[in-house]
């Protein structure tokens, strides 16, 4: 791989960043935010009834959320003018509440508009679940341009959460070793350096081969020959390279391939030592995959020697491509450094 210079990839970091922030701010849009713009909608349009009655309860079922992003969204709606308080209980889809008589037939996601815009109705996930993946990605992105405080409060806010759904998310950060709390149970996040990415790949270059040796045999030759031919269809398309595709490759290299080693406390720490993956991902994302990522080839290698049942010679090559690939992730961690920081949540503070 010829070596990375910053100046070739001003131009295209304007252009990726600005195309990621757009995405990353759909992502992020708190979820009182969504359901307060499809009530909005919803009643604009008509398919609320005037007169019918709104209320928490059936309306964070349809949305597989709690009540509070939905009591939020029908206070705002209530502060437009769009909605009405009821003498009973809840809402009336009208700003004129003694013109129509209440009515209260079962909301239905076509009333809501949620089938016109082919979403799912329900959500079954917990709302740790679904908040999960883009705190998590927003903290790795953060690690990379600084030391941050995370505000669990704003946080919650942000999302539409509770304070406790907003302490498991970041609780389960903290075990992934993303971020920590200090004495004064603040949870601070990075900064993200070249000392303990190369201590992360020192304990994977210590621990992954030896569990490939165990777990390579148990493998499904299927699943191998599938994982192959993911790959080779990269290497052939570069224009399918991505960062999430190249993150899809790497999690099953180095945890699918490696979940029949019986030895738990290692597997915990390969899991826990994540650091040189958030490396390439911001990377990847910032700039693109580069032509002829050596990555996809040192992948290839290892699965052919799976596949054929050489066992020694997969753990050999696993180790020479995280060997590898530490050098690769110095060199972009020191390009990283020099760009300007991308828009960030306003629950992550910057600490100068």
């Amino acid at each position: 791989m010829r070596e990375v210079r910053v100046d070739e990839f001003r131009e295209e970091w304007v252009l990726a960043t600005a195309d990621s922030s757009n995405r990353r701010q759909e992502e992020r849009t708190p979820r009182y935010v969504m359901i307060q713009e499809t009530l909005r909608k919803a009643i604009q349009a008509q398919r609320l009834p005037s007169n019918q009655i709104l209320l928490e309860g059936p309306i964070a079922r349809l949305f597989g959320t709690s009540r509070g992003p939905v009591r939020k969204a029908l206070d705002l709606l209530h502060e437009q003018g769009l909605i009405s308080r009821f003498e009973g209980r809840g809402f009336l889809a009208t700003p004129d509440p003694e013109s129509v008589k209440p009515m209260r037939d079962p909301l239905t996601p076509e009333m809501l508009g949620l089938g016109v815009d082919e979403r799912p109705a329900v959500d079954t996930r917990s709302a740790a679940d679904r908040i999960y993946a883009q705190v998590e990605e927003a903290v790795a992105t953060c690690l990379a341009f600084g030391h941050f405080r995370i505000i669990e409060t704003v946080l919650s806010e942000y999302h539409g959460v509770s304070r406790t759904v907003a302490r498991e998310v970041l609780g389960r950060l903290r075990n992934q070793r993303l971020i920590e709390k200090d004495r004064h149970s603040h949870w601070l996040a990075g900064p993200l350096t070249a000392q303990a990415v190369a201590d992360d790949y020192e304990i994977r270059v210590l621990l992954e081969p030896a569990a490939l040796k165990v777990s390579g045999p148990l493998l499904d030759r299927a699943e191998l020959e599938a994982m192959r031919e993911e790959v080779q269809r990269l290497i052939d398309h570069p224009d399918l390279q991505s960062a999430a595709a190249i993150n899809r490759l790497e999690q099953e290299l180095h945890q699918r391939c490696l979940r029949h080693y019986p030895n738990r406390k290692a597997r915990e720490m390969i899991g826990q030592s994540q650091l040189p993956v958030i490396v390439n991902r911001i990377f990847f994302q910032t700039l693109g995959v580069p032509q002829d990522e050596p990555l996809l080839m040192e992948h290839k290698l290892v699965l052919d020697h799976l596949l054929f049942g050489a066992f020694d010679a997969a753990a050999s090559s696993l180790q020479s491509h995280l060997q590898a690939a530490a050098e690769r992730s110095r060199r972009r961690l020191k390009v990283l450094s020099v760009f300007p920081e991308p828009s960030l949540p306003p629950y992550l503070l910057k600490i100068t």
